[in-house]
């Protein structure tokens, strides 16, 4: 509505200013995720909380601990480096942003942007720094630098429940299940959307086994053929959209090998991403890539058709996509160290800066919502017009200068802090 963009920021100027070591230590106030970082032998929680959110907050904004413990006062290298070691972890990440996440589903304003049944997912390019041409590390849609991707889902409520390191070079789709599958929030996902870099007949196949619809904004629709069931007839409408039939006997043949391999991904005895990437190398003559794809095909034109009819759908998939990329851009604000350049090669530092990262935007997605409740509140914007103003806005949150954690000028964790007033905007 025209109204929006007036209430949008009407809302954004009554937020507090805030500094982003406040933010995160209130936002561990109301919902304790710094208890999710124990001891990996010990199992005992970090004695420094605020050391504990600086070693994140390094990962999230990508200053590293040596650059951190130079701005931060109060603690030295070593024990940022420490607390890194001992209680940094892919699983511990995971379990916060699971508590951010199951926070914030529970808000009212969070129920207006969608019921958390439907998400998209998405790869944002990192660049490494140097050349890549030398070693052939060259992706046809970023050239030739060098880097890695974050590749991430995000629910219709903006929540970015899960993220991972992928290559540049390497395709999305694989990684599709992988995040619906494996995340640690309470969310119940049952459509899902990629562009068109995330579809492939394999991921059309494996969605149904698992509950997932599938829906891909595919660029190229009008070049994909339609595979209809054996004796089936297209019709003059669809003539000239129709390719060879499905070969029904074929995955019939293999079923039982797809319940087992569906089975094997479900239970966790292997990711879906790593057996993907396997069945998209085999040879032709592999007999359940062939099923998989078999059956992908017939799920694929069956989504066609639904596509080319249906408009809700194609406005539910690209509302959920620029949901994706407005989360997008938030990380690519908060990732601004470094010239926004992963230097570190090491696969397990580069997870832990997109977990970082990704806690961190969770973060802010959490104290922005409870915030804007307030202010839209305030200002009496219907709920018709706040289902369109997203917590994504970064503005009002200083993310540059010394870290410093004043915990004595913390609100409590059932207070709020003050709105600002309409008249001291200018001055603020």
């Amino acid at each position: 509505p025209p109204a929006t963009e007036i209430a949008r920021r009407a809302a954004y100027d009554r937020l507090p200013r805030v500094k982003i070591t406040d933010l995160l230590l209130e936002v561990d106030a109301w919902t304790g995720f710094s208890e999710c970082f124990i001891h990996r032998r010990s199992g005992r929680e970090a004695d420094d909380r605020n050391a504990l959110l600086t070693v994140i907050l390094a990962d999230g904004i990508n200053l590293g601990l040596t650059r951190m413990a130079e701005t931060c006062r109060g603690a030295s290298l070593r024990q940022l480096a420490h607390l890194h070691d001992w209680h940094i972890s892919e699983a511990a990440y995971g379990e916060a942003l699971g508590r951010l996440i199951d926070a914030h589903r529970a808000m009212p304003l969070a129920a207006l942007w969608g019921d958390g049944t439907t998400s998209s997912s998405d790869g944002q390019q990192f660049h490494a720094g140097g050349r890549g041409a030398a070693i052939g590390d060259i992706n046809a849609r970023s050239g030739n630098e060098p880097g890695v991707a974050f590749y991430t889902h995000v629910s219709d409520r903006y929540d970015p429940f899960a993220s991972r390191v992928i290559a540049a070079t390497a395709g999305e789709a694989p990684y599709v299940l992988d995040g619906l599958l494996y995340h640690q929030t309470g969310l119940t996902i049952e459509e899902h959307y990629t562009d068109t870099g995330g579809a492939s007949d394999h991921v059309f196949g494996l969605m149904p086994f698992f509950g997932y619809r599938f829906a891909p904004r595919l660029r190229d629709i009008k070049e994909r053929r339609l595979h209809l069931l054996p004796g089936q007839e297209s019709g003059p409408l669809l003539a000239g959209m129709t390719a060879e039939p499905i070969a029904l006997g074929h995955v019939a043949a293999h079923w039982d090998e797809l319940l087992r391999f569906a089975t094997s991904i479900r239970t966790g005895t292997v990711t879906a991403s790593a057996m993907l990437r396997r069945l998209s190398a085999y040879p032709r003559q592999n007999g359940l890539a062939l099923a998989l794809r078999e059956l992908g095909r017939l799920e694929r034109s069956i989504f066609m058709l639904d596509w080319l009819r249906d408009i809700d759908l194609r406005r539910r998939t690209q509302a959920g996509l620029n949901k994706g990329e407005a989360r997008n851009a938030l990380a690519r604000a908060l990732f601004f160290n470094q010239l926004g350049e992963l230097r570190d090669r090491r696969f397990e530092n580069q997870t832990y800066r997109a977990s970082g990262l990704n806690l961190l935007v969770a973060a802010i997605i959490l104290w922005n919502t409870r915030y804007l409740e307030m202010a839209l509140a305030d200002i009496g914007t219907a709920d018709e017009i706040a289902r369109h103003i997203a917590p994504l806005g970064w503005e009002h949150i200083s993310l540059t200068g010394d870290y410093s954690w004043n915990v004595e000028d913390q609100p409590d964790p059932d207070a709020l802090r003050p709105l600002r007033a309409v008249n001291s905007l200018l001055a603020a």
